[in-house]
């Protein structure tokens, strides 16, 4: 299995500014979203009280089974953490939950009691690239304090676009989409993969499996050490791996810095979002960590061509600055 190496710098310019909204690329992931409700719906189908969280018996395979809802109570990982348990007592279930899933993939239509089936939507290239790009949207404005010029944009949709339409057809299965520490429930009462609930599974897609589990990995609001991350994606590619001898250790390595690199590029440009535009700037003590998830990613020799534009554009995550906002 290929070694995610650490190095590589990505980011440089100063500090200041900020520029437009993409109202094309804001309008197309709000209607992905709002489409993608009707997952949510589909997998809530069987109860009349819906509190949005899902038991991980849908891992299991049973899609029948998936509506069975119950309070969860308040165990989430990230208060787990915050009380002394282990991440590695935390996080290793919650990849096993992704090897499940991933050995039942979504059936063409999900049924939903009382309404018509719902097929799920793609997560496609272009909805990547225009998560991808809420980094030059909102974050690069922010750094550099002016407007990003129209040929920038266009030279970072072109480095994208061939990695994000390969990615689009690899290794297809559910993409619950924010499947990290906020939205997991730990049930220690419980045995197996039925120690992890799941919140906020309501925008569930269809698309690449290694999302998620780099949503889980390099999580956005907690520190996952580097030699856990591997040591986890190690565990999951070995478990893929026995189950499927179509499954490729070295591709999903190369999938999984991909969607890496994109979804703590969309990160960054959201957390930027949220800090400038709707004042939050409470998701700027988060942009650190994101910056070295997003340097880890960006060190596969996939991405070597993308990793020389961020150096050119922003500064290492070691020298990342304080944003005025």
């Amino acid at each position: 299995m290929q070694r995610i190496e650490r190095g590589g710098s990505y980011f440089q310019g100063g500090v200041a500014g900020f520029q437009r909204v993409q109202q094309r690329r804001e309008g197309r992931v709000a209607a992905l979203a709002g489409g993608a409700a009707g997952a949510g719906q589909a997998l809530l189908d069987r109860r009349d009280r819906v509190d949005g969280q899902l038991d991980a018996e849908v891992a299991a395979g049973d899609h029948d089974a998936v509506g069975g809802l119950e309070d969860l109570g308040d165990r989430v990982f990230g208060s787990e953490v915050g009380r002394g348990r282990p991440l590695a007592e935390l996080w290793g279930p919650a990849v096993d939950v992704l090897v499940a899933l991933a050995g039942n993939g979504p059936p063409d239509l999900l049924p939903i009691e009382g309404h018509e089936p719902y097929r799920l939507r793609a997560y496609d290239a272009e909805a990547m690239l225009i998560e991808a790009s809420l980094l030059i949207d909102w974050f690069w404005p922010a750094l550099h304090g002016r407007e990003l010029p129209p040929a920038l944009a266009e030279e970072f949709a072109a480095l994208w676009r061939p990695l994000l339409v390969e990615a689009e057809k690899a290794d297809l299965g559910w993409v619950l989409r924010d499947y990290h520490s906020p939205n997991l429930m730990w049930l220690p009462e419980r045995e197996g993969i039925r120690q992890v609930g799941i919140l906020d599974f309501q925008d569930a897609l269809k698309g690449p499996l290694a999302y998620d589990l780099v949503s889980l990995l390099q999580d956005a609001r907690l520190d996952v050490p580097e030699p856990l991350e591997r040591e986890l994606l190690a565990r999951y590619c070995a478990a893929r791996g026995a189950h499927s001898q179509h499954f490729s250790s070295d591709q999903f390595v190369s999938l999984y810095a991909t969607l890496g690199a994109q979804r703590n590029s969309k990160i960054l440009g959201i957390f930027a979002r949220l800090a400038k535009r709707d004042g939050k700037r409470g998701y700027l003590a988060h942009m650190p960590r994101v910056a070295h998830y997003l340097e880890r990613d960006l060190a596969h020799p996939a991405l070597a061509v993308l990793r020389r534009f961020y150096a050119r554009e922003f500064p290492a995550a070691q020298n990342f600055p304080p944003l005025v906002l």
